[in-house]
């Protein structure tokens, strides 16, 4: 939690501090229950999902009114972070495992997060549009703009043109090859100085 206090205290509420302190609690207690963190990780839980969620955030602002789709989001993440830093955009969090997408859901339930659909869907049966696709580590990209492409639309109003964000970690050349004429890339290290982030990054592909 002192990792979200030290990067982000002066951009967040106190009631979105008080939401991100439940997460630990919230997180430990489903996650004895039904494994969507590794129980080696748990107790990083704010550097490795939290705050890597959140260098989305350093990317772009979404601004109110935005429709994000997270998808694959296991237990939440990146979306239940975003969806509290970003409460005036709404997210839909979809993912094909059922038990994972229970406790998503009663993560969200319990923080009282209204920005939020959560859903037991494959990305193939999505069909809703969205300005955004966020994903965490899901899919190779080519694989995932196959089945996103066609839920990617709507109203440009951000400082980004509509399209998918993706947090990535190690050596991404292979699959960001097809796209590096229009790819943008960020070293999460420039946002988070704590060495976990070292080859990890935010990619942004418009589409």
């Amino acid at each position: 939690m002192e990792l979200i206090k030290k990067y982000f205290e002066k951009k967040i509420t106190e009631r979105q501090l008080e939401q991100f302190a439940a997460l630990d609690e919230l997180y430990r207690d489903w996650n004895s229950k039904i494994n969507v963190i590794s129980r080696k990780d748990i107790d990083m839980l704010y550097e490795h999902h939290v705050l890597h969620s959140l260098s989305i955030a350093n990317v772009i602002n979404f601004r109110a009114g935005t429709r994000i789709l997270d998808f694959g989001t296991g237990g939440g993440f990146p979306g239940i972070p975003l969806a509290i830093v970003f409460p005036d955009c709404h997210f839909t969090m979809i993912d094909g495992t059922g038990k994972k997408i229970r406790v998503a859901q009663e993560v969200a339930n319990a923080i009282g997060l209204k920005n939020v659909e959560i859903a037991h869907r494959r990305g193939e049966d999505e069909k809703g549009l969205y300005q955004f696709i966020v994903s965490r580590a899901v899919m190779p990209l080519p694989d995932l703009m196959k089945i996103v492409r066609k839920n990617i639309g709507g109203k440009q109003q951000n400082s980004l043109p509509n399209g998918v964000i993706v947090l990535k970690g190690g050596d991404t050349e292979n699959e960001t090859r097809q796209f590096k004429k229009i790819i943008e890339t960020w070293n999460i290290k420039t946002f988070f100085e704590e060495e976990w982030f070292n080859e990890k990054h935010v990619i942004y592909l418009p589409v």
